[in-house]
């Protein structure tokens, strides 16, 4: 059966649930053995690859254009007629290589993956994760909407940006108010969706009799390795080691723009009054700079990259209607990578790309393993390859090294990268944090009264350095600003797990950057197929989130900035 059919990647495009289950149904049918089992995984590995890029594409056409009604109505459709049953059958087939008692080279840890999800897989959820999805389309649509005008001209948030670090602190001060108008103007309606989020979520654990949403999402993530206690613990050793650097950060970009106190439209701006860094002017611009650049970190990731080039798979500027942040996104059967982004031409526009590109070229890394059950990989180590490619990168910014600055604007964007890095760990134990409350306190976290109220008491614990007199009421709604927490609950630790582990992979490329970068590679090929502590092993860091490891990063960081930026 699966021999006649079309080998396209998207050959699933516009089929019927009825014409994709016979394929289900065959594999349903076999009794995988030792001699029949690489059959069966080849073949289940052809059908979910198909499944999961007709899912892959139709989300990024709903993200590229929110008020494309067409791409909504074909996603939508997807949701409710394909999505629920392609679950259930996919359910099937991993209870069917479960009771084999089987253990494919390679299939270790994806065993122990398909064993929590049958732990907490039912039928009546399939349902309810499909309307999750609807109600994050909705999100992004109301994100996608918000547009200002600044000097008669209409613009985007994102467009907004390079206005917030204008030298002149009053165009700052102006675009940072025009935005935040924007921003609470919207309260009411995130504030409703938010409601109907959380009654969601509730229903799905409860219908999973997981105990709780954070004890269900947990399983569902599968976070072997640490536990919610481990985050606390990460929590606490942030606010002793990293809010202090913070702290240190904060007082030398005060002293230096020589104010009083540091406001949050004092945080986007160059302290020494310089003009913001303008490393392109379009995206061909940008894509041009990245790719001399990863071809100088390595020649088979620029070879990557220009794959990607060739075959159109960015979307990189920022445009009306278009969704928020930035992603890369995997089509599995086409063997490719797709990243979005909204660049407006700022450095943080270049960072954005170097990142998604670390994710593309794990796709590409991994796409050696057979079966897609290998190469399914946790964020804990996916953002590793992420960040971590953010600083392989940093040594080649400069245009002498076919990047986008001069020397000294080299040096300047690699300060703000590092100084950016010390001020998010806080922020991140904030989100993560308050995720954490919302799911303990689920009754309390349906007022986005008391939500305000428990992101401001984080806010006080983790971010201390700026001044936000007269500004509470913005900071309370803080937790409406970050989408993480609405479309993607709690992914956002791994962002300061896995930041921990780039550190470690930068460092050891100070060293030794072609070592660093091979032993990076490496562990990138590994996929899936191994537990967090030996992908970072292999890569050559810890899965630590402690103390000690912390000091160590920061340590390296600040002595660093001692040497680039001496006060």
């Amino acid at each position: 059966m699966f021999a006649s059919v079309t080998q396209e990647p998207t050959s699933f495009a516009g089929w019927s649930w009825a014409q994709i289950e016979p394929y289900y149904g065959d594999l349903a049918g076999r009794t995988p053995t030792a001699g029949s089992v690489s059959g069966f995984l080849r073949d289940w590995t052809w059908l979910s690859e198909r499944v999961s890029e007709t899912a892959a594409r139709l989300r990024v056409a709903t993200t590229q254009d929110t008020t494309n009604e067409e791409a909504e109505r074909q996603y939508y459709y997807f949701l409710e007629g394909i999505f629920p049953a392609a679950q259930a059958a996919e359910q099937r087939l991993k209870a069917l290589l479960l009771a084999s008692g089987l253990v494919p080279d390679g299939f270790a840890v994806p065993l122990r993956k398909m064993a929590a999800d049958a732990a907490i897989f039912r039928d009546a959820n399939l349902p309810l994760l499909a309307e999750e999805q609807k109600l994050v389309i909705r999100h992004n649509k109301i994100l996608g909407a918000q547009t200002v005008l600044w000097d008669g001209r209409e613009v985007t948030l994102p467009q907004l940006r390079p206005f917030g670090k204008d030298p002149d602190r009053s165009v700052r001060e102006r675009a940072w108010r025009l935005a935040a108008e924007h921003q609470a103007a919207d309260y009411d309606a995130i504030a409703t969706l938010w409601g109907e989020m959380l009654a969601l979520r509730q229903r799905i654990a409860a219908n999973a009799t997981a105990g709780d949403y954070r004890a269900f999402k947990w399983q569902q993530l599968h976070r072997f390795d640490y536990t919610p206690a481990d985050c606390a613990s990460f929590h606490e050793a942030i606010a002793q080691v990293v809010v202090p650097a913070a702290r240190r950060v904060y007082e030398r970009r005060r002293r230096r723009l020589g104010v009083e106190t540091l406001r949050p439209w004092d945080l986007p701006a160059d302290p020494l009054g310089r003009t913001p860094l303008a490393p392109f002017r379009d995206a061909a611009e940008l894509q041009r700079g990245a790719q001399a650049i990863f071809h100088r970190v390595d020649p088979a990731l620029g070879a990557y990259f220009d794959t990607m080039m060739a075959e159109e798979l960015l979307d990189l500027s920022n445009r009306k209607s278009k969704g928020p942040g930035g992603y890369c996104s995997s089509f599995p059967a086409s063997k490719r990578p797709f990243i979005f982004m909204n660049a407006v031409g700022l450095h943080g526009d270049v960072e954005t790309l170097l990142h998604e590109a670390g994710h593309a070229f794990h796709v590409f890394e991994r796409n050696a393993l057979p079966y897609l059950p290998q190469r399914v990989v946790g964020a804990e180590f996916a953002e590793v390859a992420s960040m971590s490619m953010e600083l392989l990168a940093s040594p080649y910014l400069a245009a002498s090294a076919g990047g986008f600055y001069s020397e000294a604007d080299a040096a300047r964007a690699h300060i703000e990268h590092l100084e950016k890095i010390i001020l998010f760990w806080p922020y991140m134990a904030v989100v993560d944090g308050f995720q954490h409350w919302v799911y303990q306190h689920p009754d309390d976290a349906a007022d986005p009264r008391r939500c305000g109220a428990a992101w401001t008491a984080l806010w006080a614990r983790f971010m201390p350095g700026v001044d936000w007199s007269g500004l509470e009421a913005h900071v309370a709604a803080g937790w409406q600003h970050k989408h993480h927490i609405h479309t993607a609950p709690f992914y956002y630790v791994e962002y300061g797990l896995a930041q921990l582990g780039a550190v470690a992979v930068w460092g050891n490329a100070l060293g030794d950057q072609r070592g660093a970068v091979a032993a990076y590679r490496r562990a990138l090929a590994r996929g899936g197929t191994a537990s967090f502590p030996d992908l970072y092993a292999e890569a050559g860091a810890r899965f630590a989130f402690d103390v000690p490891t912390l000091e160590r990063g920061i340590g390296l960081m600040e002595g660093i900035l001692a040497r680039l930026d001496p006060d």
